[in-house]
């Protein structure tokens, strides 16, 4: 049986799309020079039941253009069981969708990285990427860049982002473009801590941190609250060392100034048996 660009062995015929979504069982998926979308849609429509992005496709062209190999989206082998494979990186790394059970609001088909170790959140949506994507190369504006991207994007491109846009916006910094005009991003937010880390600003940084956790923001994500307890490990380990720092510099202080008081008052209760 042929599903989703790839060749099903193994199992009773009926069990073959449910055993390609839940990756388990003894299929065996044998991956082929792949193309394109029509497989996927079909995929998501039939076996993950659900409903494919709109503009998938536009996506999936871009990350081709991005130097990404396309994938059966049948080819889960070391993929957790929900995710829908894409792309994939030279690094090896999987850019895939992600077939909640039951979705957030906002979250129906999250674009995430599959790593070897835990799966990262890229985008809310496949819409939210590829906002991402044309404002980041935009924002490169590199001799060697070209409008590749922006022609693979096609039509989804046109709708979500105007070249140009981010230069006449006048804001310099790309993060805090991406953050107030494209949405919320994990690895936006953890640089804008680190940065404010850097810059000495710890207030904000813990108020950043603890703004990241949210549940609103990422449910069904475990990230923003590791990285938070870093945060708050990594303030208490200054706080440490400024009380040390402290410590370090009045101890000298204090010990003369206790020296002083107890001359004082030696000196008070030997002049007071003198006199008697």
């Amino acid at each position: 049986m042929k599903v989703g660009g790839g060749v099903v062995y193994g199992g009773p015929p009926g069990a073959a799309l449910p055993t390609l979504l839940l990756g388990n069982g003894r299929a065996r998926l044998r991956c082929c020079a792949y193309s394109a979308t029509p497989d996927h849609m079909t995929f998501i429509k039939d076996v993950a039941s659900a409903q494919p992005p709109q503009h998938l496709g536009q996506l999936m062209r871009m990350l081709k253009t991005r130097g990404e190999s396309f994938l059966s989206p049948g080819a889960k082998q070391g993929l957790i069981p929900l995710a829908i494979p894409l792309t994939k990186k030279s690094s090896g790394a999987v850019t895939a969708l992600l077939r909640w059970p039951t979705a957030p609001p906002g979250m129906e088909m999250p674009v995430v990285e599959v790593r070897k170790h835990g799966v990262w959140l890229l985008a809310k949506n496949v819409d939210q990427f590829i906002h991402r994507l044309l404002v980041e190369e935009d924002a490169n504006n590199s001799p060697e860049s070209n409008d590749e991207l922006f022609q693979a994007s096609a039509d989804a491109g046109e709708k979500l982002y105007r070249k140009g846009d981010y230069a006449k916006s006048q804001i310099s910094n790309l993060d805090v473009y991406l953050l107030k005009k494209v949405g919320l991003f994990p690895d936006v937010l953890e640089r804008k801590v680190m940065r404010h880390f850097e810059e000495g600003d710890h207030v904000s940084a813990l108020v950043t941190g603890e703004f990241y956790t949210k549940k609103e923001h990422f449910p069904g994500f475990a990230r923003p609250f590791v990285f938070n307890a870093e945060v708050l490990l990594r303030f208490l380990e200054i706080s440490n060392y400024l009380l040390l720092v402290i410590v370090l510099i009045f101890l000298p202080t204090c010990l003369a100034f206790i020296l002083i008081l107890k001359g004082i008052f030696l000196g008070g209760i030997s002049k007071g048996w003198s006199q008697a």
